[in-house]
This record gives structure tokens, sequence and C-alpha cells, in this order.
């Protein structure tokens, strides 16, 4: 369920090479990077069975779709089998009320998602197996923090319309990031169709089995490892 995540500006040289390594260790689902770094992700993951996944219009989700699309593909072209887009906040708020920003918006997220299914299916990509062969996921991110309840619901329908595969709840770079009560919210908007994927604020063994109980089938968070190692010791005081 985790994706074992580093997002930042700043961190130490061999970060992106830890991230891999532990991924791999720990057979995560994906190791999340930004762009720039995708190609190399890749290349320390093959083989691996751990998925390479980077973000589009990231943080704040207020790029052209033509600039998100591009970026999309360069990361697919570099490796990257899951993609998680911001969506745009203000125009998801406006669409709301605004019947013509709505289809608008969605006209969009269904052109970026069947856009990316398309580039999967056909481009080469680095990494020791095509895109074709590892298949693209894509992910709508909402940033609930600066959404009501109507809104997160709205984005939700948005993401199913379109074709996405998962929802998700935050950037982790807003001013909050994932809740049980949007979690579940959202499980209950999307049912079973597709996955949801908490992010933001999950630091510690409870938070993760506290989103998944909600809902969750997917994790993206910085802790992982250190999730891990409660769990492993958590097993170990049970035995």
């Amino acid at each position: 369920m985790i994706e074992h995540t580093f997002l930042q500006a700043a961190g130490a040289p061999d970060a992106v090479g830890k991230l891999c390594r532990e991924a791999a260790l720990h057979r995560f689902a994906c190791a999340m990077v930004n762009p720039c770094e995708v190609a190399a992700a890749s290349r320390l993951l093959d083989g691996s069975g751990v998925r390479t996944g980077s973000v589009v219009s990231f943080p704040l989700g207020a790029s052209r779709i033509d600039t998100s699309l591009h970026e999309a593909a360069a990361a697919v072209e570099d490796g990257a089998s899951e993609l998680d887009l911001v969506v745009n906040v203000r125009r998801l708020k406006a669409a709301a009320t605004d019947a013509e920003v709505r289809r608008g918006l969605l006209g969009d997220l269904s052109l970026f998602n069947s856009s990316l299914k398309a580039c999967g299916a056909g481009c080469a990509g680095s990494g020791g197996a095509g895109p074709g062969a590892r298949g693209i996921s894509t992910k709508l991110i909402l940033e609930c923090c600066y959404l009501d309840d109507g809104e997160k619901v709205l984005g939700c329908r948005l993401a199913m319309e379109a074709g996405f595969d998962f929802v998700k709840t935050s950037t982790g770079f807003g001013t909050g990031g994932a809740t049980v009560h949007d979690v579940r919210l959202m499980r209950e908007t999307v049912g079973g169709t597709m996955g949801v994927k908490a992010a933001g604020g999950i630091r510690t063994l409870k938070d993760a089995l506290a989103m998944a109980e909600a809902g969750a089938n997917r994790l993206g968070c910085s802790a992982g490892v250190k999730i891990m190692e409660e769990l492993e010791a958590s097993g170990a005081a049970a035995g």
C-alpha cells in the first residue's frame, strides 16, 4: 500500500538512491520522486518490482493542461508508471456552481488521462520495461484542505468520469494533509470503482491503519520505513 516519497526541494545528495533502496527492501508499491529524478529512480528500481512514480503540476495545480501533458509524457518516457496530477483548486471550486467551468475542467482531465494511457501503450520509456508492460496509473490530487465536502465529492466524480485510477487527498504542501473524514468521504463517493490514496501527515503505524480502515488502499508518505519498523515491532511483541 505504501508509496515511499521524496518530493522535497532540498535533501541529501543520495536522497533518491536511499529512497529507492528502502522501497526495494520493503517491497513498497511505488517510489515517488520529482520529475527531474524519474530517470535515475527508474534505473535504480529496475527489476525490483517497485514502480516509479512522479507528480504533475505540483504542488499548486496551476499549470496549463498542455504543460501538464508535456511534463507527464516526459516522465513516462523516463520510466514513470504512476502519475499524480494536482487539480486546479480554484477551477474545481468554481466548477461547483458553474456548469461551463465544470465541463471545461472535465474535458481537460479526460484529455490528460486518455493521453497518458495512450502514451503508456505506445512509448518505449526506460527502466527495463516499456510503459505498455508496466501500465500507467493516474491519480488526481484534490488538495482537500482547501475544499468543502461538496467540492471534494465533485472532484471525486470528475476523476471517475475522466477515467482516473485513484483520487488522492493532498500534496503534503497545503495547509493540511490526509484526514480520516476525507478518506471515508472519498471512498463512499467512488465506491469500489477506483482507488483512494491518502497522503500528507501519515507518520506512524497508527496513522496508516486509520487511513486504511477509512478506505484508503494507497498511502503516500515519507515515513514508510518507520511505519514498517513499527509494524514489525508490533508483530514481534505480539509473538
